[in-house]
């Protein structure tokens, strides 16, 4: 048995949901606004505020950016310039403009896009000047421990956008097949406990894979179930969001090999696709088709409803873990001001607004009332006639991107108190251990390459159960030695240690 994930909800859950939904958060309308800020247009020369950040260009874009310019202009005697680039060629992109001196003046960041190594290499400005002065509006609707996760060295190159800024992790299945066999979802409280329902499924549904991948060229457990929190790049974990801040090797671990031995079980019977490791499957697809059951994911309040939305069948959940806030789910999605604007000024007070300003967060999200979608109460919209998600002339999709997702309209399709739901989440999360360090990998970044090298020959075809793992699990670990793993989890210890030296 994996019997670290034996987990039983906590009270996690009922901590979150009776939780105090709206205390601290001060977000819900303008009246957040814009109060200690410097914002007012008068004195201020004319200025073009750029803003790049991950997405595809809008047929409308021109007239939304046009609209939130008449708001700007008005707050700070500035336009709004949105550039958005895809995602597929941000690195390279942003690797570029930022070593060079192209102008930006708000650039989306992220801990998994090199946050760390951005500082270091200065091309972030520090913030919490900035903040100070124009920032009243950001720093109210964020919890202290939120923005402090995004600190280096005490000081803030990033904000943290608003959003699900923790996550459980458990599984998501079709519900006409769990009705269809009577599948008691109350009794599941561990990975094992699907043995037998995929079992049911399998002898039963000839033509459906009882488990997939949620992601492409990925494995089941991928971001879909984890008890550790990742300290960045997995390269050195802390078991159970804690382990005293001792590091260790995952590879290495009981726990990790137990669950290969689950994993080859499924393969081995059947549960899992043959070609699962080679394969680029979408698994979320393959459930849309009718052609697969389940697959686990990390969770947050709504997701089977999001997850109906999307597949277009519905969908239950049942989450394995209790939910946990660790720095990467808080700094995932960031902005920053790199040090090639040329009015610092101006844009934060341009970022404050996305925090404050419920008209403006909703411009720059969904686009023109009455033509990109329309209200049907307060706080609560639809498409309008002849529109949807597939023709819309504005619609990114990624609301938990563009600043504090709090200030969002909700859809017809969402429970229409989603935000006060999500901010108890967020503030009934278990708080890892390790919540605030982030790892600098420049001092040994070589061994950091060596190593990925090694998880990209071994880690997936034991994580999808096609390598046996008594077989190549030994050789996989051996190989990691000589990689340099061991060098980088010291190094990695080492810095947790004077992390937590100087938190006091």
């Amino acid at each position: 048995m994996i019997k670290m994930r034996k987990l039983a909800q906590s009270g996690v859950a009922v901590m979150a949901a009776s939780a105090v939904l709206l205390a601290g958060c001060g977000t819900t309308g303008n009246e957040a606004g814009n109060a200690g800020s410097n914002t007012s247009g008068s004195g201020l020369k004319p200025y073009e505020i750029v803003v790049a950040f991950y997405g595809n260009e809008q047929k409308d874009m021109q007239k939304v950016q046009d609209e939130m310019s008449k708001m700007t202009k008005e707050k700070m005697n500035a336009t709004v310039k949105l550039m958005p680039i895809a995602i597929s060629a941000w690195q390279q992109q942003t690797n570029l403009m930022l070593a060079g001196s192209e102008k930006i003046d708000l650039m989306f960041t992220s801990s998994g896009f090199g946050y760390s190594s951005q500082v270091a290499k200065g091309q972030l400005l520090p913030l919490n000047d900035l903040l100070e002065k124009h920032g009243a509006g950001i720093t109210d609707a964020l919890e202290p421990f939120q923005l402090a996760a995004a600190r280096l060295n005490g000081e803030n190159y990033g904000v943290p956008a608003i959003k699900d800024m923790a996550s459980d992790y458990g599984i998501l299945m079709r519900k006409d097949l769990v009705d269809k066999y009577e599948i008691d979802t109350s009794a599941i409280k561990s990975v094992e406990d699907m043995t037998p329902i995929f079992e049911t499924i399998s002898a039963n549904e000839p033509d459906v894979v009882p488990l997939v991948a949620k992601n492409p060229g990925t494995a089941p457990f991928y971001a879909g179930y984890t008890t550790y929190d990742a300290l960045g790049d997995g390269i050195g974990v802390l078991p159970n969001y804690d382990n005293g801040l001792k590091v260790v090797n995952w590879f290495e671990s009981e726990e990790y090999a137990e669950e290969l031995t689950l994993l080859r079980s499924w393969y081995e019977a059947g549960y899992l696709l043959k070609d699962a490791s080679t394969a680029k499957h979408d698994g979320r697809e393959l459930v849309k088709a009718g052609k697969a059951f389940a697959f686990f994911s990390n969770m947050k309040p709504g997701s089977d409803v999001e997850a109906t939305r999307k597949l277009g069948r519905e969908m239950v959940s049942v989450s394995l873990t209790p939910a946990y806030a660790t720095t990467s789910t808080i700094t995932s999605i960031m902005w920053s001001i790199p040090k090639n604007s040329k009015d610092p000024d101006r844009a934060m007070m341009l970022l404050n607004m996305l925090y404050s300003d419920k008209e403006l967060y909703n411009l720059f999200t969904w686009g023109i009332e009455g033509e990109h979608y329309v209200k049907v109460s307060d706080n609560v919209m639809t498409y309008p006639e002849g529109v949807d998600v597939t023709n819309s002339g504005y619609n990114f999709n990624t609301p938990y991107m563009f600043g504090n997702q709090f200030l969002s309209y909700t859809w017809t399709t969402e429970e229409p108190d989603a935000w006060e739901t999500m901010d108890a989440f967020n503030k009934g999360a278990v708080q890892s251990k390790a919540l605030g360090f982030i790892f600098n990998v420049e001092d040994v970044k070589t061994e950091v390459a060596a190593v990925n090298n090694v998880i990209a020959e071994y880690r997936l075809g034991l994580d999808t159960g096609t390598l046996d793992p008594e077989e190549h699990l030994p050789a996989f670990n051996v190989k990691l030695k000589a990689a340099g793993i061991d060098k980088i989890i010291n190094e990695k210890q080492k810095q947790i240690d004077e992390w937590a030296k100087a938190k006091g």
